[in-house]
C-alpha cells in the first residue's frame, strides 16, 4: 500500500464542524432512523464499499455513500491541501471525490450531505484486515478517525482476507448488521472510533465475537523491494512481509487468528499518561 504524495498532515486543523443535526460528541445516537455515511478507502468502485452499502440498508433507509474516486490504501489520516479536490455525483446519495478517506469525510459532512448531520459514520468493507500496526497507516481507520473528530459516531469494518484467495464477503454481510445493532444499542465513548475485523473464516464458522486491545505483530512487516527500470535506474516498492507466530489470546490478532470477530475500541488521545507522569517528576 501506497501513501499519496500529494497530501500532508498538517499541525492544526482548521474548524469543519457545521451548526445543526446530531449532537457533537455522541457515541450513542439518539432516538429516530439513522443518518449513515458510508465511505472506504479502496474507492468508490471497490466490492467492499457495495458489500457496507448493503449493510447499512438494512439498519437505514438513510444512507449516503461517499468515498475516494481511486484507490487510496496506505493514505492513514492525511488531507489534501496542494490541489484542487473534485467531487463527482453519481446518483442521488453516492458521490465520489478525488481525495483521501479524510477528505471524504470532510466533504461529506460539510459540504455533500444537507442537515442534519449524519448520526452515524461506517468505513469499509476493507479488502483485507487492519489489526495491530495496521491501524496506524489505515485510510479505513482514519476516515472513522475523522468522524469521531466531527463529533459522528463511527465504526471501521475489514473483512480479513488471504492474498490469491477470494475474499469472504459473505462473513462480514452476514454479522455485522447485528454486531452493529448491538453496538449502537449499548453506545462508546465520544472520543473513542470501534475498530472491527471479520475472519477469513466462512460464516457459519466463525467462533464468536470478542471485544480485544491492539496487538502488535512479533517483527517488523514493512520491506522495500529494489526494482530496475529499462535504464537501469533503482525504483522500489514498499510491500508487507508474511509472518507467523502466537499472538496474545486477548488482541486482534489472536481473536481473528482463532476464527472470532474482533472488536477493538480506539481512542483518539495517544498520550501515553504514565511516561507523562514520569516524565514530569523528572523535570522538576
Amino acid at each position: 500500500m501506497a501513501a499519496k504524495t500529494k497530501t500532508a498532515r498538517p499541525g492544526t486543523r482548521p474548524s469543519r464542524v457545521k451548526s445543526g443535526g446530531a449532537k457533537p460528541g455522541r457515541a450513542k445516537p439518539d432516538g429516530g432512523e439513522l443518518r449513515i455515511l458510508v465511505t472506504n478507502d479502496d474507492g468508490i468502485y471497490a466490492p467492499g464499499l457495495k458489500v457496507l452499502e448493503r449493510i447499512a440498508k438494512l439498519l437505514s433507509n438513510d444512507v449516503w455513500v461517499v468515498a475516494p474516486e481511486a484507490e487510496q490504501s496506505g493514505a492513514s489520516h492525511s488531507l489534501t491541501l496542494h490541489d484542487p479536490l473534485r467531487k463527482r455525483r453519481l446518483s442521488s446519495r453516492r458521490f465520489s471525490v478525488s481525495g483521501t478517506p479524510t477528505d471524504c469525510v470532510v466533504m461529506a459532512i460539510d459540504e455533500i450531505i444537507p442537515p442534519p448531520r449524519p448520526t452515524l459514520l461506517l468505513s469499509g468493507v476493507n479488502r483485507g484486515a487492519n489489526l495491530a500496526e495496521d491501524v496506524s497507516y489505515s485510510g479505513t481507520i482514519a476516515a472513522a478517525m475523522e468522524g469521531t473528530l466531527l463529533g459522528v459516531p463511527s465504526v471501521a469494518l475489514s473483512q480479513v482476507c488471504r492474498n490469491g484467495r477470494p475474499v469472504p464477503w459473505s462473513t462480514v454481510e452476514a454479522h455485522a448488521p447485528d454486531l452493529l445493532r448491538k453496538l449502537l444499542k449499548r453506545g462508546w465513548p465520544k472520543e473513542v472510533l470501534l475498530n472491527l475485523n471479520f475472519p477469513d473464516v466462512a460464516s457459519n464458522a466463525v467462533s464468536g465475537i470478542h471485544v480485544s486491545v491492539q496487538g502488535r505483530r512479533d517483527a517488523e512487516s514493512i520491506e522495500v523491494h529494489e526494482r530496475r527500470d529499462p535504464r537501469g535506474n533503482s525504483y522500489y516498492w514498499i510491500g508487507f512481509r508474511t509472518m507467523s507466530g502466537t499472538p496474545p489470546k486477548n488482541t486482534d490478532l489472536g481473536v481473528v487468528e482463532a476464527g472470532a470477530i474482533s472488536v477493538t475500541p480506539l481512542q483518539l488521545n495517544l498520550t501515553h499518561e504514565g511516561a507523562r507522569r514520569g516524565l514530569q517528576a523528572a523535570i522538576k
